[in-house]
Formats: C-alpha cells, sequence, structure tokens
C-alpha cells in the first residue's frame, strides 16, 4: 500500500474529501465506538486537515490546531484508522507525521491531545506523556496528553 498524503484547510478541502473524512469519523467513532456526539462541532473550519489516502479511500486521519485554538498548546485530535489498516502501522505512521506537521505549519511547540485510556501506550511511544486524571468523554474513559 503506497499512501499519498495530505494536509489542507477547511477552505481547501473538497467537497467529496470532507465526504470521507466525515464518513471515516462516524464510521470509527459514532458506528464502532457507539458514540453519541455532535462531531460536527465547529472546530473543522479552524483545522488543519491531514489525510492519507490509499487511491480514493480515506484509511487515516487527523486535525490538526494552532495554539491557543483548542488548548493553549498545539492540538492534534479526530485521530482515525480505517479498520482495515489498523494493525499495519499506520496509526504510528499517521501520529508521527501529525507531529511533524504540527512542528512545520506551528514551529516547535507543545503539542495536547485528548487521549482514549486504553491508547496510553500507544501515545506514549510517540512521546506523549499524561497530565490529566481520568475523565469520561462520551462514555468513554479519556486523559489529557502532552508532546513538550
Amino acid at each position: 500500500m503506497v499512501l499519498q498524503w495530505k494536509i489542507k484547510t477547511f477552505d481547501e478541502l473538497t467537497v467529496h474529501e470532507l465526504y470521507k473524512i466525515m464518513q471515516l469519523r462516524m464510521k470509527v467513532f459514532v458506528v464502532e465506538q457507539q458514540c453519541t456526539f455532535l462531531d460536527a462541532d465547529d472546530n473543522d473550519q479552524k483545522a488543519w486537515h491531514l489525510c492519507a489516502w490509499n487511491e480514493d479511500s480515506l484509511v487515516a486521519y487527523t486535525r490538526l490546531f494552532a495554539p491557543g485554538t483548542i488548548y493553549t498548546e498545539a492540538a492534534i485530535g479526530r485521530v482515525v484508522n480505517a479498520a482495515e489498516v489498523r494493525g499495519t502501522g499506520i496509526g504510528k505512521a499517521l501520529m508521527e507525521r501529525s507531529v511533524l506537521t504540527v512542528y512545520q505549519l506551528f514551529g516547535r511547540t507543545p503539542i495536547r491531545i485528548g487521549a482514549q485510556l486504553y491508547l496510553k501506550k500507544f501515545y506514549e511511544s510517540v512521546g506523549f506523556i499524561q497530565d490529566s486524571d481520568i475523565y469520561l468523554e462520551d462514555k468513554i474513559q479519556h486523559i489529557k496528553m502532552i508532546l513538550l
């Protein structure tokens, strides 16, 4: 599988790209994880959208935010991989690419994430450290993590 990575602002996304992004996020967060929440949260317009495409299929995605937008620090959110690519290393490649892209866009700055607790070791493998107590979001245990 040869991935094509694209980074775009909201206004640069085509309607077809946005549809694929929303479709992947809904498949994973709403259907698989059974979370009932408003995914269209008015933050997409403030984000950079990092997409990994395999031909016409969106297989991995994150939203990237400048410092001061969501948190005081820069942020990475809506981290998602398609079911068919899990276990292939694309998730780690996605996070590494997301971190590098944040640095390219906003300079070497701390990066904050809100992580599902069961993924703590995964995010630690990329360099993030836990810096909050466990909290519930959409009935799933989460923690705040930071990469300094």
